[in-house]
């Protein structure tokens, strides 16, 4: 039997359909899920040009030089982040924690979006950037007072960046850097960080050990927008794995759990979570057609 290519393109996502339509979901997402948003990935389409060199924990922490420059960077990336509105991807899964299908997800991300789209109980495995740490006190504070007292810190200062990463780092030349003036804790006077993990720096264990009991405790695992290049969210699948939970992953190109995968989408991640929504199985378990994305 010759099989369509229509065909060929709906059955993968028939099979997610019905994979979710089972609910019991955890969601594991990557920077792939925020690029529809204007927040490019790392590794995906709009990240494979990007220039690789993370501010590590050990250099923020030891050099004064270090945190002018990641502060500079950071003052004009998050401007890109912070106004960055949610896509169809996160309102799909909004949508789908509502429905009662999706009881977590793990965002590898720091930019909130999961949250502003709506979604409920997420798990921000690398923190995030809307929050400011004090390393000696330890007191959180608003990212927003934090630009407030950078803007008032450095009046006149202005700089373009030519791009910026999931994280809100900006690309900034040394000229554009020197001269920058970062604050510091009002209460203590100690560093200020983003609550974010930066390279170097590990996950606080409790949010670890969350994260493994949220997968252990699902009845499937929704991979979505991550390549999966690096341990800390590839842990999770491999859990997944090991305890039999089958595992689904949506990401524009290859990743490192696709040998794990039962069901694997090589797609854009909004318009194949909208058609999700749209050919969930009603009670007599038929699927609906799907609308096509718009």
């Amino acid at each position: 039997m010759t099989v369509s290519a229509e065909d060929r393109e709906t059955a993968p996502l028939a099979a997610l359909a019905e994979l979710v339509a089972g609910g019991g979901l955890v969601v594991l997402s990557g920077a792939g899920l925020s690029t529809e948003s204007g927040i490019p990935d790392y590794r995906g389409p709009t990240g494979r040009a990007q220039r690789a060199d993370p501010m590590t924990y050990q250099r923020f922490v030891g050099s004064a030089e270090a945190r002018r420059r990641y502060w500079a960077r950071s003052h004009v990336g998050w401007r890109r982040i912070g106004e960055a509105a949610p896509n169809s991807g996160h309102r799909a899964v909004a949508d789908l924690e509502r429905r009662g299908l999706v009881d977590a997800v793990i965002t590898q991300n720091v930019d909130g979006l999961h949250q502003a789209a709506g979604a409920r109980r997420v798990v921000e495995l690398h923190g995030g950037l809307d929050r400011v740490v004090c390393l000696s006190c330890r007191q959180r504070t608003p990212r927003m007072e934090l630009d407030r007292r950078l803007r008032r810190a450095n009046p006149g200062w202005a700089a373009a960046a030519t791009a910026i990463k999931p994280d809100g780092d900006a690309d900034l030349t040394d000229e554009q850097v020197a001269g920058f003036q970062v604050v510091d804790c009002t209460g203590c006077g100690g560093l200020l960080k983003p609550d974010v993990v930066f390279f170097g720096e590990n996950v606080p264990k409790p949010r670890v050990d969350e994260c493994f009991a949220l997968v252990a405790g699902a009845r499937a695992l929704l991979v979505l927008g991550s390549s999966l290049a690096v341990r800390s969210g590839l842990r999770f699948v491999g859990r997944a794995a090991e305890l039999g939970i089958p595992i689904a992953i949506v990401n524009q190109g290859p990743t490192r759990g696709d040998a794990e995968a039962a069901v694997r989408l090589d797609a854009p991640l909004g318009a194949t979570l909208t058609a999700l929504t749209t050919c969930l199985p009603p009670s007599d378990g038929a699927l609906v057609p799907a609308v096509p994305a718009q």
